[in-house]
């Protein structure tokens, strides 16, 4: 709740600081007395609009800071520390604005810097400014769905339909995506069948470019020297072969040897070994001529495969020792693509089954809003009555569109009225007059008490145009709300003021040189009687006037 407000520099206030408690507070005061003064200040401080009308002739700056009391687990706690406010669950929450008139602004919650979009909305969650002309809070169409479920309780419902909606647009999405992925790949499907096929066929090897371009290569230089290596087998083992009559010749002299010791051993010794090296060199012929046999076929299979490996590897575009690596990849594609299709059954099914979970969650949550819609109406019919609306109506317009998903359900809701049974019901905002508002909004909250409701509420005339029972109401209704939230009310309405826990008069007064100055003070019960007289009388206090206001006081 708000604890403190304090005001330095604006418009006609000088320095101020007002302490606050629970309960009722009405704050009170003639015409131009400055309680306007006061609520846009409060307001500049829960993020308003900034406005250089607002600072105080003659002065550079306006401040305005505001002092609230939560709990440590009240939940706005944790809203600050996802703004990285990292604020001391034992300390005040303080909002203060500084309005300069040059037009900048500044804003700050415990003294550190934030913005104004922030500050406006950690304000929203702890006031509520309810007025004829305020055009916020209650009469916001898009509030009207969450205050249902919270008059329900139907919180945690929604929660479960929001995780559901979650659930089923992530499933959507993926599915989605993964369809995206199945058509561009369809569109490859047929290439990379066939491609894949011929690869299949092909069967390349790692390293099995340079092994046949290697063969090839030693096939056909063995071509070039078949034919030397023949010839030199002819003249070593042919008919015409010297290595017979070098043998029979050696066989001669071997034995002429006895017969002239000395003379021919070193020429036997010669032709001996020259026998010896010419049957070796056959030898080795006969095995080159093995070894390097030429085979036609074989080199026309061997250039054929490479040929073909080659032709694969400018047709695909990658080196021919990757073409073996690239069938591998293109059947796994090709996998992939008929494990996609499966993986497309399961998406399809698991998108069905999310979207039924949230449609019966969503279906649930709709009955329960219609049942809390009808329990709510009647709360609310029951208290235009006593505030002069007895002829009035208050409608919840609920709609429920099974095929509109949303995180919040299937369903909008706006608060609508009929002021009179002969005119048609609309819009709260367009049909009810300021003061009819005013009472509707009263009502409403009244219905609502501590749900779906800002620590602290702020009425702001609210009882302009009434009298007497109808004022006397309000006030009735305001006092139950306050037993709920906190309740600040500024009124001209004697029978509301007299219901008031706390009475703060604010008056004007003339200081230094003509200037104006607005202040406040909190009154006690001698003073509030003479100032619930004034109210009733005017101008002049009679007698009657203050007997009627000592009634008030007593009756409240």
């Amino acid at each position: 709740m708000l604890t403190e407000l304090s005001i330095r520099n604006i418009v006609l206030i000088d320095a101020l600081k007002i302490d606050f408690t629970a309960g009722l507070s009405v704050l009170t005061g003639e015409t131009g007395a400055g309680k306007s003064i006061l609520l846009d200040s409060l307001s500049l401080a829960l993020g308003a609009r900034g406005d250089t009308s607002l600072v105080r002739q003659g002065t550079e700056q306006g401040q305005v800071t505001a002092v609230f009391d939560l709990p440590s687990s009240h939940p706005m706690r944790d809203m600050l520390d996802e703004d990285g406010l990292n604020i001391d669950p034992g300390e005040p929450l303080i909002l203060k604005r500084t309005q300069s008139s040059d037009g900048r602004t500044r804003a700050f919650i415990n003294d550190q810097s934030v913005s104004a979009g922030l500050l406006q909305r950690i304000g929203r969650q702890l006031v509520e400014i309810h007025g004829q002309h305020d055009e916020r809070a209650l009469i916001e169409a898009d509030t009207h769905r969450s205050l249902l479920d919270a008059f329900g309780r139907l919180d945690a419902d929604v929660v479960h339909v929001g995780r559901l909606f979650g659930d089923w647009k992530m499933v959507s999405s993926a599915l989605s995506a993964h369809r995206a992925k199945m058509a561009e790949a369809g569109k490859e499907a047929d290439y990379l069948k066939s491609a894949s096929e011929e690869l299949h066929l092909l069967a390349p090897e790692e390293g099995e470019e340079t092994a046949l371009a290697e063969l090839r290569t030693s096939m056909m230089q063995a071509e070039k020297v078949a034919g030397d290596l023949n010839d030199a087998h002819e003249v070593l083992s042919g008919q015409n072969s010297p290595m017979p009559d070098i043998a029979s010749l050696l066989r001669r002299l071997e034995r002429k040897t006895e017969e002239v010791p000395g003379l021919l051993e070193e020429t036997n010794e010669n032709l001996g070994k020259a026998l010896d090296h010419l049957a070796e060199a056959q030898s080795l012929i006969e095995r080159a001529i093995n070894i390097s046999d030429f085979d036609n076929q074989k080199l026309e299979q061997t250039e054929e495969r490479l040929f073909a490996l080659r032709a694969a590897s400018r047709k695909y575009n990658v080196p021919v020792e990757n073409l073996a690596a690239l069938a591998v990849e293109m059947a796994d594609q090709l996998s992939e693509i008929d494990a996609g299709e499966a993986r497309l059954k399961e998406l399809e099914q698991a998108e069905i089954e999310a979207q039924s979970m949230y449609d019966r969650a969503a279906q649930s949550l709709s009955q329960a809003r219609e049942a809390a819609a009808e329990q709510l109406t009647k709360a609310v019919m029951e208290e235009l009555p006593a505030l002069k609306l007895e002829k009035a109506a208050f409608i919840i317009n609920l709609r429920s569109d099974p095929e509109q998903r949303m995180e919040t359900g299937i369903d909008s809701a706006e608060f609508w009225v009929r002021t009179n049974p002969e005119t048609r019901a609309g819009p709260m905002m367009k049909v009810a007059s300021g003061g009819e508002l005013s009472r509707f909004l009263l009502a409403l909250k009244v219905a609502l008490a501590d749900r779906g409701s800002a620590p602290t509420l702020v009425f702001d005339e609210i009882d302009t145009g009434v009298g007497g029972a109808v004022a006397d109401a309000i006030g009735h209704r305001l006092a139950r709300l306050s037993s709920q939230v906190q309740v600040l009310s500024v009124t001209h309405a004697p029978q509301v003021a007299a219901r008031a826990g706390h009475h703060f008069l604010i008056s004007k007064s003339t200081r230094d040189a003509d200037r104006m100055a607005t202040s406040i003070v909190k009154i006690d019960m001698g003073s509030r009687q003479e100032e619930l007289a004034r109210m009733l009388s005017g101008a002049k206090v009679t007698d009657e006037a203050r007997a009627a206001a000592a009634q008030l006081l007593k009756a409240g």
